[in-house]
């Protein structure tokens, strides 16, 4: 399920393809529900005479929230159908909202910055003031997004902005590095419950996202960054996930957000392994049991 197959859609249907496995792509915007005969339906062109064993979302399309809703709508029938989603449709309502992915790190008792998710300016001024007076500073995050794009960072003398969409999501900014050392958070590819690859991304900015301009360096070995992504996929309920983290200046680790719809040509770059294999082969492995 993608709008547009781009270099991962590339990738999933030249491994797909190696196996001997027929896939199409799909926009969920031309998928229907059809709810006139004798029982619900729901109609993929192309599948007009029986669903696919199997759905791989890789995009789901913004839109009104009349519209975003129905997409959802339909990944979580097919599931109720019988069909394997991955990653299902509950898992990308966890991940893509910012505010239900920290509340469910916390809950599963994992490291994440201390957090205000509100729709009252007041409260969310307290935050802000509450936080710098202690000497820290604030990171502002739209509720949804991706690629670092809308970030700002916040000091004491910092006016707060309008929240995004009549929200606001504070977080504490944990400072990593800067100056010689240069910003640094981690990446790590988790998949069926086992961390497959990890980088680090040392950023030209805080913001150390590949879109951002980041340079990505293999990691290996580093045994509490994978049991920490590993969990953080878990909380969620990820077959598949891109799990960041950043370790500050004591050494310690915390997580800050699960991508449902990992993106992995950066941390391609820096493993051997065919990552687009990896996951092809989970998530036919899910569908086979």
């Amino acid at each position: 399920m993608t709008e547009e197959p781009g270099w991962h859609g590339g990738e999933l249907h030249r491994v797909l393809q190696a196996r001997g496995v027929e896939s199409r792509f799909l926009s969920l915007r031309s998928c229907r529900f059809d709810l006139s005969g004798p029982g619900p339906s729901v109609v993929l062109p192309g599948f007009e005479h029986g669903l696919p064993d199997g759905v791989l979302v890789r995009d789901v399309p913004g839109g009104t929230l009349e519209q975003v809703v129905l997409r959802l709508d339909l990944l979580h029938a097919l599931r109720e159908l019988g069909v394997k989603v991955y990653n299902d449709a509950r898992t990308i309502e966890r991940t893509v909202d910012k505010a239900l992915t920290t509340f469910l790190l916390r809950r599963a008792g994992l490291p994440s910055p201390p957090t205000c998710v509100t729709e009252t300016r007041a409260e969310a001024a307290a935050f802000l003031a509450s936080e710098t007076a202690a000497g820290n500073e604030v990171v502002v995050k739209p509720l949804f997004g991706s690629l670092g794009i809308g970030l700002r960072r916040l000091g004491a003398e910092s006016p707060l902005p309008e929240g995004a969409g009549g929200v606001w999501y504070l977080q504490r900014y944990t400072e990593t590095g800067g100056g010689d050392e240069g910003w640094r958070d981690f990446r790590v590819l988790v998949v069926g419950g086992a961390p497959v690859a990890a980088m680090v991304r040392h950023g030209a900015t805080w913001v150390s996202n590949v879109a951002q301009g980041a340079r990505c360096e293999p990691v290996s070995g580093d045994k509490e960054l994978e049991r920490l992504a590993v969990a953080a996929a878990n909380a969620v309920g990820a077959d598949c996930a891109g799990v960041d983290l950043l370790r500050d200046r004591s050494g310690s680790l915390q997580v800050l957000e699960v991508n449902g719809i990992p993106a992995w040509r950066g941390l391609q770059g820096t493993t051997g392994l065919d990552l687009a294999e990896v996951v092809a082969a989970d998530f036919l492995s899910r569908i086979a049991s």
